[in-house]
């Protein structure tokens, strides 16, 4: 055999076995479980054995990298899609269409619901188009009414749900006909970031929120092992953003600086303002001229590594708090709110205490294995390199940045 031959036959191999899916569709599973504000050192405070067994046996990373703004939301959907938010559309929980003038807010059922407002294509339509069938419990992004674009089994959101109603729910879906079971289930659990708001993260309450947790995913492990599938699942633990204290006395009033009447869009880390044109550079100037505890940008000089320019939803001016500080309209409207949150994300997504968790365990990873902070956006394209399926082409998320965890 000439030597050309024999490298083009290498070359030939190499690229069937990098594209070769890491398990067969049949035989694959995947069970994302999202812990909301699970700020990425909280499993290092010796309460945590059962998130240890999983660190012990599976992969564990330093930290989760979110996206900009560090919101529920955008960080969900920026996981799913491997997107950032400018990009996936879901640029903050709040924000309006300055052309149609609609509104999105994670408190209206009939935005969230509303396929137009998500520009990306979540893993869950990525995979019923290759006939996995696919299950999601909470999920931001789940609910959507056309039918094309979410989960074969999903559940509408309740936020008092009990947490051990929505593990026996994924347990009968792995219980059901194979021909009828979905082989990837999304999973929200909200303990942490309901009371790491209340407490702050540094609280007695916090650290039993964060036990709850553990002993969840422990009855889940025990679930799973009853039903023989603790060894053939994989199952992802991650969080979508971090917590930081705040206090009430570190409050900024932009309407001190910039007088009042101009459309504002959020409050606490970060803030998005809409002046009229012929005011925008006037708002601006006064807001730089006052910097302090905040940066203040144009969406047209926001540094890049945010990614939070390319969307007509962002508004003009953009505001991001230094870390423990709050922006808020004025002192009527701070007052009269009665803000009483002890811990809140949002901030730079470069600050650790913005960053979450990443933890996995299954036949398709790496046993032991200690890496460095992942990427948040990375988790898409993880998702179809385990099921041997193609990504979407417009991902920001790059498998070569996570696919190193995986056997």
């Amino acid at each position: 055999m000439n030597k050309f031959l024999s490298r083009t036959l290498a070359v030939a191999l190499l690229l069937f076995i990098s594209a070769r899916p890491v398990l067969s569709q049949g035989n694959t599973y995947v069970l994302l479980i999202s812990y909301d504000a699970f700020r990425w050192d909280y499993s290092g405070r010796g309460i945590t054995p059962n998130l240890d067994k999983i660190k012990a046996g599976g992969v564990s990373a330093l930290s989760l990298r979110p996206t900009f703004p560090t919101k529920t939301f955008p960080n969900h959907i920026s996981i799913i899609t491997g997107m950032y938010p400018e990009h996936h559309g879901i640029v903050h929980n709040s924000f309006t269409n300055p052309v149609t003038d609609d509104h999105y807010r994670t408190s209206n059922k009939k935005a969230i619901t509303n396929g137009k407002w998500y520009l990306g294509e979540s893993f869950w339509e990525t995979a019923e188009h290759h006939g996995i069938r696919t299950a999601s419990y909470f999920w931001p992004g789940s609910e959507l009414t056309d039918s094309a674009r979410r989960p074969s089994f999903t559940m509408p959101f309740e936020q008092n749900k009990p947490y051990i109603d929505r593990i026996d729910a994924v347990i009968n879906w792995l219980k059901m006909p194979y021909k009828d079971r979905p082989h990837f289930i999304s999973l929200y659990i909200n303990a942490t970031d309901d009371v790491g708001h209340s407490y702050g993260p540094d609280s007695p309450e916090i650290n039993s929120a964060i036990c709850l947790e553990d002993s969840l995913t422990g009855i889940l492990f025990g679930r799973l092992k009853e039903i023989n599938m603790h060894d053939s699942i994989n199952v992802i633990i991650l969080s979508d953003h971090g917590m930081t204290a705040v206090s009430k006395d570190k409050a900024i009033f932009i309407e001190d600086i910039i007088g009042p009447n101009y459309k504002i869009e959020g409050e606490g880390p970060v803030m998005m303002i809409e002046p009229p044109a012929d005011k925008l550079q006037d708002v601006y100037i006064k807001l730089k001229q006052k910097e302090n505890h905040y940066k203040v940008y144009t969406r047209d000089n926001i540094p890049p590594h945010y990614f939070f320019n390319d969307n007509p939803f962002i508004y003009p001016v953009i505001i991001i708090a230094d870390k423990g500080w709050l922006l808020t309209k004025n002192r009527t409207f701070f007052n009269d709110k009665e803000y009483l949150y002890l811990g809140e994300h949002g901030y730079d997504n470069n600050e650790l205490d913005m960053h979450g968790i990443f933890l996995a365990a299954g036949p398709a990873f790496k046993s032991g294995y200690k890496t460095g902070s992942l990427w948040n956006i990375d988790i898409y394209p993880l998702l179809c390199k385990i099921f041997g399926i193609v990504p979407r082409q417009n991902i920001d998320g790059e498998i070569e940045r996570i696919g190193f965890i995986l056997k």
